[in-house]
């Protein structure tokens, strides 16, 4: 095992796993905020991907991985997940070309637009409780009665290898990149390119972004083992969601791989989001434009560096975008 609880050879194999599922996404300058920051600022377009996020990466690869060890007949009953939507979706897809049963238990809280993108895939959908804990009920549930099979949204090596692999992009893209600035959430995206980046360069900066209420991975961090929180209404509503008080995997790999952390105000998030889409025509949801929020609300100094911003998904409704209109004073 690598020294941060992944091993690189993981996050290689689960590159070869994903190559037909998974895109490889464009690294691209940003000429605006380069120049506004003194510094090289790249977006990574994990946008770009068929369902429109990274989550993808972890779900194809876990798939991929439990056929390869148990073969295809492991998953006759189906799979199951509990999700804030990116993932619930990249499921739904990833079961779907292999033509394997899904059940995607979602919270209320969960936007109408993510819920139809998931139903649209053919996979059933249950809504559950107001919380992402809550509705994982339900999937532990159907594990136990059904036998389906459980594809956690990050806390598996199997699933934050997948993510990993936008790590292995970056590093080749921009060999010498001094930080990286990533949303952070139940840490499989950080912990997976954490991972990656600092075994191919320990020098590049990881720090981490969350929301400054119903946040966590900050909180559990702060108590130094894992608590449950409120989950409350967001526009990164991705952002959202307990780590579970059992997390195996990624409170621990997070607490390793990442540098420093902040947290960012509904405000700063809107503004981000208004200004990625008026000023480079990306169209993100609030998870992914909370690298931009970090540097503008906390004004990291980023002179002269070379710092990769994660864009890490496009599900966000244009009622979700008026109201981010409306908080950044549009």
């Amino acid at each position: 095992m690598h020294e941060h609880g992944l091993s690189l050879e993981a996050i290689y194999q689960a590159r070869r796993r994903i190559a037909d599922e998974a895109v490889r996404t464009p690294l691209v300058r940003s000429m605006a905020l380069s120049t506004r920051f003194d510094a090289d600022i790249r977006l990574k377009l994990e946008t770009c991907q068929p369902t429109g996020a990274f989550k993808l990466r972890g779900a194809a690869n876990m798939l991929a991985a439990l056929i390869e060890a148990r073969g295809r007949e492991a998953l006759a009953a189906g799979v199951v997940t509990a999700s804030t939507g990116n993932h619930g979706r990249a499921v739904a897809y990833a079961a779907a070309r292999l033509e394997v049963p899904a059940v995607i238990c979602l919270s209320r809280l969960v936007p109408t637009n993510k819920v139809a993108a998931i139903e649209a895939l053919g996979a059933e959908v249950r809504r559950i409780g107001a919380s992402q804990d809550e509705a994982f009920a339900e999937v532990e549930r159907l594990v136990r009665e059904r036998g389906m099979i459980l594809i956690p949204p990050f806390d598996d090596p199997r699933v934050v290898a997948g993510q990993g692999t936008i790590g292995l992009e970056l590093m080749e893209d921009c060999p010498d990149l001094d930080r990286v600035i990533v949303g952070l959430s139940g840490g499989g995206l950080l912990g997976g390119i954490g991972a990656a980046v600092k075994a191919i360069r320990p020098a590049c900066r990881v720090t981490g972004v969350s929301l400054t209420r119903g946040a966590a991975m900050w909180e559990s961090l702060k108590a130094g083992h894992p608590v449950a929180v409120e989950e409350v209404e967001s526009l990164a509503d991705s952002l959202g969601g307990g780590i579970g008080c059992d997390n195996r995997c990624t409170f621990a790999l997070v607490r390793k791989v990442m540098d420093d952390h902040v947290q960012v105000s509904e405000r700063a998030i809107a503004e981000a989001m208004v200004e990625l889409l008026e000023n480079e025509k990306q169209l993100v949801e609030g998870a992914a434009a909370v690298g931009l929020a970090a540097m503008q609300e906390h004004g990291l100094d980023v002179r002269g560096q070379r710092v990769a911003l994660i864009l890490s998904g496009n599900a966000v409704s244009l009622e979700t975008l008026d109201r981010a209109r409306v908080m950044a004073g549009y």
